[in-house]
């Protein structure tokens, strides 16, 4: 037995006892409360009440098939009419931990029982304990690096810093706030060069250009989607935020006409996970990092989704070079299983310049949410579980590519991706992919050009994985019958 499915084994026992003690312990007035409330829903709720209700009641912002979830187990989801579906979504890069695990269970109820939300008037006990576990596992998995959120501190401080927020783009919009006041700082300093440094002295808000690029995803809000070079995201709510500029991804060639002195900020995904799962080259990276630094401006890394383990490394930037690194980090889908979380980890160099009330947040960093954060970090974080993540990507590559190989040249373009995080791109929309995987018991997602995304739970087993290549073989099978006729 390897050690991953040891280390797999050895955890679900333990954490289903810790539930168990936990179900036990709890009044039981509290519990028959519950499960009367659960059998009230049950009946008031039928599937097609919910998507009634849904249509009536909600904002009309989402296309969804009209099954309606009811719970979860492991890689696997079930509907109210109790069909059962293997997961390739993930909740979107989510559910690092696959649905209803053990631990993220008794984290939740164990924490819900004593304190959800305080504000950050106060200390909680839980967001310092991950914020040092952020920074400690990421250091840790990366010893060889030195630039960055790596770079060494002054008088033995912490390298980096962390703040957290509730979602993704919130993260994305405070690392934008971030690269903002750090140019602001960089000009006031005058040194780039006597004739900018004297127009940029004159006025710091010269230097506030981001530059972002195509296929990019980083949100919705206004900042996010500003940076988001994506005309059906952005096109309905111009104009955007000024200062932005939109460069060619992979294109080393264009990086110094766009990041040039008046740039504080570039922000950039290692894997665009939305744009199609595309990775980028070493040395795309490693010019950016290095024009960065010539100009002052903040490299930022949205591992959004790449980020925590899908790549099989801890980041996808651990995939490269040390003269690859980030100055800030931006973090959010698995950090908490599916709670509400993001994160920023600022390098010593960006946290020492932002100062007591330049940013805040009611719930970010709330006990809960970093209860459960802990929790998934100490699974994600060990090296066993790591190794699971390469594997099973290895395995899934390699069954798709023997699959799928008499497709490739007309029906499919190619496999991209690391680890768990894997895109087939066909010659057309795939949606109709989508459609009969869900129709076989399996989920699956699409992204940008005609991509269809492959996000497992990160500990799925090797078994399932090679079950979902199976269905999605079946799949491009018919498909490319019905394109042919």
């Amino acid at each position: 037995m390897s050690a991953a499915l040891k280390y797999q084994g050895t955890r679900l026992l333990a954490a289903s006892s810790r539930l168990s003690i936990l179900q036990k312990a709890a009044k039981p007035s509290l519990l028959r409360g519950y499960h009367a409330t659960s059998a009230r829903l049950g009946v008031a709720h039928s599937g097609s009440q919910t998507v009634a209700n849904a249509e009536k009641y909600t904002l009309n912002t989402y296309a969804r098939p009209t099954l309606v979830l009811s719970h979860g187990k492991g890689s696997y989801l079930y509907d109210t009419d109790g069909k059962e579906y293997l997961d390739f979504t993930a909740g979107i890069a989510v559910v690092a931990l696959g649905h209803n695990h053990p631990d993220i269970t008794a984290a939740v109820v164990d924490q819900a029982s004593k304190l959800v939300h305080c504000s950050n008037l106060y200390h909680n006990e839980w967001a310092p304990q991950l914020a040092r576990n952020i920074v400690e596992s990421t250091i840790a998995a990366y010893p060889q690096g030195t630039q960055g959120i790596y770079a060494q501190a002054a008088d033995g401080r912490s390298p980096a810093r962390v703040f957290f927020s509730n979602s993704g783009t919130e993260a994305n919009e405070g690392a934008l706030k971030f690269a903002r006041k750090y140019g602001k700082h960089v000009a006031e300093l005058g040194t780039l060069g006597k004739g900018t440094s004297e127009a940029l002295r004159g006025d710091p808000n010269l230097k506030c250009g981001i530059v972002s690029f195509t296929g990019g995803f980083h949100g919705r809000s206004m900042g996010a989607l500003s940076v988001t070079a994506n005309p059906k995201y952005q096109k309905p709510f111009t104009p955007l935020i000024p200062g932005v500029q939109t460069a060619k991804y992979n294109s080393t060639s264009e990086i110094g006409a766009f990041v040039d002195e008046r740039t504080c900020g570039v922000i950039v995904e290692p894997i665009q996970g939305e744009g199609g799962i595309h990775p980028a080259q070493v040395d795309f990276l490693r010019a950016l990092r290095r024009r960065c630094d010539q100009v002052g401006a903040l490299l930022i890394y949205d591992e959004i989704q790449c980020g925590l383990g899908r790549s099989g490394k801890l980041w996808a930037h651990q995939l490269y070079p040390e003269d690859c690194s980030p100055d800030i980090l931006t973090m959010a889908k698995p950090l908490a299983n599916g709670i509400p979380i993001g994160a920023i980890l600022v390098s010593d160099k960006v946290a020492e310049l932002i100062k007591v009330g330049e940013h805040g947040t009611t719930f970010g960093g709330n006990p809960l949410a970093c209860r459960v954060g802990c929790t998934v970090l100490d699974h994600i974080a060990k090296p066993e579980f790591l190794e699971h993540v390469q594997n099973a990507g290895q395995v899934l590559e390699q069954e798709l590519q023997q699959a799928l190989a008499p497709f490739v040249g007309s029906t499919v373009v190619e496999l991209r991706g690391t680890g768990l995080l894997r895109g087939i791109q066909f010659a057309s929309d795939p949606i109709q992919i989508v459609d009969l995987a869900r129709d076989r018991g399996l989920m699956l997602v699409g992204a940008g050009g005609n991509t269809v995304r492959l996000v497992p739970p990160l500990n799925t087993s090797i078994a399932d994985i090679k079950r979902g290549a199976a269905i999605i073989a079946d799949c491009v099978k018919q498909f490319a019958a019905e394109r042919k006729a």
